[in-house]
């Protein structure tokens, strides 16, 4: 059985190292403020820390690979060699060379937005490492995605996606149980879009793959709970974390590790009684 669906479910803990992302771009993007959130998530009940080098907010633009393992790699190295054992290392990118030498230096993990369509090469790397590869979906690029998303069935047509790009993967070599899937909350969908995902999880879980959700401080919880500010947002996660958890993700993607945390182990003891 998958490692991620034998155990109670896992916190990835969110860090940005950009100047640039939409809730937290500038705060973590040096060494010694790296690693001391690094651990401040580890202390807190975080599973894994998804590292990433360029911002995929609506509108951002693409920074190149180099710029990219400029802005990782050396936190990537300094958190591996003193992260407890059993906390892993993700690599939040698209690019293959980004991901290889994030892998070369201590990830664990690859998560790529795009699902493949940036770089195919990611999908045939992560065949060759052997590591687990998350494949999230998308509609457009970060710069075009929130330009009028539209779909006829949003569902079926992100389930079709994500079936056909895993299949693609166990085919060109990746292991079924080193794939995940994520449906992309907030990643061109309109409010109403990730409403009708969120309500719709378990049909994600379904289909026999680890799911993560990525739900975390994201725009439509702010118009519904109107709040500006996205930091302002974790007690309306945390209700987006304890939904996941009934539906039966394994994986949530969060900037505050704690309050997800708790909110995940009570859903699932309550839920495993």
């Amino acid at each position: 059985m998958n490692d991620f669906l034998k155990n109670k479910p896992k916190i990835m803990g969110i860090l940005n190292v950009t100047p640039d992302s939409f809730s937290d771009g500038g705060q973590f993007d040096n060494l010694d403020d790296a690693i001391m959130q690094g651990k401040r998530m580890i202390n807190e009940g975080a599973d894994i820390i998804d590292i990433g080098g360029e911002s995929t907010r609506p509108g951002s633009k693409r920074v190149s690979s180099n710029e990219q393992i400029k802005r990782v790699a050396h936190i990537i190295e300094a958190i591996s060699e003193t992260k407890p054992k059993g906390i892993q290392i993700s690599i939040d990118t698209t690019r293959s060379d980004v991901a290889e030498a994030a892998l070369d230096v201590g990830a664990e993990i690859v998560n790529d937005v795009s699902g493949g369509n940036d770089d195919p090469e990611i999908i045939k790397l992560c065949a060759d490492k052997q590591c687990p590869y998350i494949i999230m979906h998308m509609q457009g690029t970060p710069e075009t995605m929130q330009n009028n998303p539209t779909y006829k069935d949003v569902v079926s047509e992100i389930l079709h996606f994500l079936q056909a790009r895993a299949e693609k993967c166990e085919k060109t070599g990746i292991d079924k149980n080193n794939i995940i899937i994520d449906p992309g909350i907030g990643f061109g969908k309109t409010s109403e879009h990730n409403l009708v995902l969120l309500n719709n999880l378990n049909i994600f879980v379904d289909i026999g793959y680890p799911v993560l959700l990525g739900a975390s401080r994201k725009r439509f919880m702010g118009e519904i709970c109107n709040v500006n500010k996205p930091s302002e947002l974790v007690s309306a996660t945390t209700a987006t974390t304890v939904l996941g958890v009934l539906a039966g993700v394994q994986i949530f993607r969060v900037h505050d590790v704690m309050p997800n945390r708790q909110a995940a182990d009570t859903a699932w003891s309550i839920l495993n009684y």
